[in-house]
Order: structure tokens, then C-alpha cells, then sequence
């Protein structure tokens, strides 16, 4: 895995141990894995608590060291009555934001002293590594507590300008719950959530955010407007204008990324960045999401932008394809016709109305 540089390991019972590399999979081998083979694997890397946590949930996510090889993060699961494994390699070193191309606005949002940041994406779009990029660079920058809620946790991070505390779910403390409860008490300035999974922690969350506390999180979604319907929607229909006053009054902003493929073959991130000014704040209270997309898209000088003005930037600066920047557009045919203005050597009036050299990206 490590020499090939592969991201992840798929282990499951009926076919050959199976890499992803570069978002493509390649079998290891002919001989497919039975039962047997992948209990022989979870012997060798559960601890026999792990192993009763598995067996009593049928679910469980850990993380391990292997010195010089590297953190590993481990989805152990059934599925068709056998058990399987997914394996994600994690790189000891946390990416500067130059590395990941991320813009300088999340130095100037990750350095608030409250509020609510979320950071949103499928499933393998570098949340994670976001996250730990915009930790690091407050940590090096400005002094502070900064305590990290993870299950498991991915990077580990060093006592640089502050002081990190880092708790794993399972490990160092029972749930998010009962971690972000006690988080308060242990006079934090930085609270991270690696993922709001349901409507207690998201309104813990924003508790903290409320109380004078910067809170990071991540969330399952595809785009920023979805990520706000997502959190109102974690709550009954009688408590959902409660929310939406609470999360106007404390969303600082949603970044959502999406990972795509780059000219020379490995991945680049697109950026969705929604900040919550005026606008956005009346339309999150009149619950109109519907209309956010175009307000952002209208507001490049503030910093924010949509998937497709990312993608075309991407585009215009040579690194994805036309065919990456069409497919993976939230409007291809809009994309097509954009691409087709830079190549005539349009005006930035006759590309929609986009100057892609004011983009905050």
C-alpha cells in the first residue's frame, strides 16, 4: 500500500485485498479472501477492547501508528454476513496551506475568536487534512487552547504557539456528547468536532460557538446551501427558528470541497466558501437557502464562491482539463459555454459575468 502509494485498502471476503490509487482500483492479485483471512488480519490489529466494541456494534472505527509507515485509519464493518475492512493511509505531515492550494481567507477565519466554521464534502474529500491544515496554522500562529474531538484522530499535532489537547472517541472519552460537555470546563479557545453526526452535537456545537468559543466541524454534504438544510434539518419542525436565529447569529462560514483530478494525475481541491454576511443571515432566517447559491456566486469580492467558479479557475490556470472542469460542473452545459469564452479570448463580461482573477481561491 505504503510503496505504491496508495490511499486506501479494501478488504473484503470474495475478492483479492483491492488499493485505491489515484481515485483507481487495482486488485492485489487472483486469490480472493475468506473469512478466515480477515479475521486473521482484525487479530493482529484490534485490542481485545476494540474487538468487544466490534463484535457488540458490528461497527468500528480506530486509528493506528506504525512508526515510520505512517497512521492508518480503520473502518471495520459487516456486510452479507462476513466481515470487512476499509483502510485509509494518513500522512504524518500536516499540509501547509500552500500544499493544498487553500486560499488565505481560512488563515483570516480560523484566526476569529468565535463562531462557527463548518467545513462540508462527500465522503474522501480531504475534510480531515482541511481541518488539521487550519489547526496547524492557528497553532504556529497565535497562542490559545485548542482541544480536537475525533473519532479517531488522524493527524497528531504539536504544542507549537498553543497548547492541543486531542481526545479520541472510545479511547479518551465515551461520546461527542459527553466530550463537548466537558470541553467547556477545560477553558478551551478552539473547539474541533471531527463530524456532526447528529442534532445533539450539532447544537452542543453551537452552544460553544455562542458561549465565545471558535468551533470547527465537518459535515456530510455536497455544497454549502445543502450543508445549512442538513443542520436545520437535524431538528424537529418545532425547533428549527430557534436554530436558524442561532445559527445566523453564530455561522462565521461553510467551506465545502470537492477532490478532482488534475492535469498531472493526482488530485486538486475545488472550494464552495459561503460567509455569513447580511444577506445570508436573512435568508438563512427566512429559511430561503434556495436563493444562497446565487448570492454567493454574486459575491467574489467578499471572498465567497460557488464549485463552478472554482472549477473554471482551475481551469483557466492549466490545472484540470476542460473535460474535469465540464463533468465535474454543478452546470455543465454553463461550464462548456464558460470555457468556450476563454477560449475565444472573451472579456470577462462575456464569461458570465465571472473575472476569475478576483476569485478568493
Amino acid at each position: 500500500m505504503i510503496k505504491r502509494e496508495a490511499t486506501d485498502l479494501y478488504i473484503t471476503v470474495g475478492v483479492p485485498p483491492t488499493l485505491r490509487i489515484e481515485n483507481e482500483l487495482h486488485a492485489l492479485g487472483e486469490q480472493q479472501l475468506q473469512e478466515e483471512d480477515v479475521q486473521a488480519m482484525l487479530n493482529e490489529v484490534l485490542t481485545s477492547r476494540q474487538r468487544r466494541e466490534f463484535d457488540s456494534n458490528q461497527e468500528l472505527n480506530l486509528a493506528f501508528d506504525m512508526g515510520k509507515e505512517g497512521r492508518f485509519r480503520v473502518n471495520v464493518l459487516r456486510q452479507r454476513q462476513h466481515t470487512g475492512m476499509v483502510i485509509r493511509r494518513i500522512t504524518s505531515e500536516i499540509p501547509s496551506f500552500e500544499k493544498l492550494r487553500l486560499p488565505k481567507l481560512l488563515e483570516t477565519l480560523v484566526l476569529e475568536k468565535r463562531g462557527l466554521i463548518m467545513i462540508s464534502g462527500v465522503t474522501s474529500s480531504g475534510k480531515s487534512t482541511t481541518l488539521a491544515s487550519m489547526i496547524d496554522f492557528r497553532n504556529r500562529t497565535v497562542g490559545g487552547h485548542i482541544i480536537t474531538i475525533e473519532d479517531p484522530i488522524e493527524y497528531y499535532h504539536e504544542h507549537k504557539k498553543g497548547v492541543i489537547t486531542q481526545r479520541e472517541i472510545g479511547i479518551d472519552t465515551t461520546s461527542y456528547q459527553v466530550a463537548l460537555k466537558n470541553a467547556l470546563r477545560q477553558k478551551p479557545d478552539v473547539i474541533l468536532v471531527g463530524e456532526i453526526r447528529d442534532p445533539e452535537v450539532m447544537e452542543q456545537t453551537i452552544t460553544a460557538a455562542e458561549t465565545g468559543h471558535l468551533c470547527l466541524a465537518t459535515i456530510h454534504t455536497n455544497n454549502a446551501p445543502q450543508a445549512i438544510e442538513r443542520i436545520i434539518n437535524f431538528f424537529p419542525e418545532d425547533r428549527q427558528q430557534q436554530i436558524r436565529i442561532a445559527l445566523s447569529m453564530n455561522l462565521r462560514a461553510i467551506v465545502s470541497q470537492r477532490l478532482v483530478r488534475s492535469m498531472k494525475g493526482d488530485m486538486v481541491v475545488a472550494l464552495e466558501i459561503l460567509l455569513n454576511e447580511a444577506l445570508i443571515k436573512e435568508l438563512i432566517l427566512k429559511g430561503e437557502t434556495v436563493r444562497i447559491k446565487e448570492i454567493m456566486a454574486n459575491n467574489n469580492p467578499t471572498g465567497m464562491v460557488v464549485f463552478d467558479q472554482s472549477l473554471l479557475k482551475l481551469y483557466s490556470e492549466g490545472m484540470i482539463s476542460e473535460q474535469t472542469a465540464i463533468a465535474e460542473a454543478d452546470i455543465p452545459a454553463d461550464m462548456k459555454m464558460k470555457i468556450q469564452n476563454i477560449k475565444i479570448g472573451s472579456t470577462s463580461k462575456g464569461s458570465a459575468n465571472i473575472d476569475t482573477s478576483k476569485l478568493s481561491l
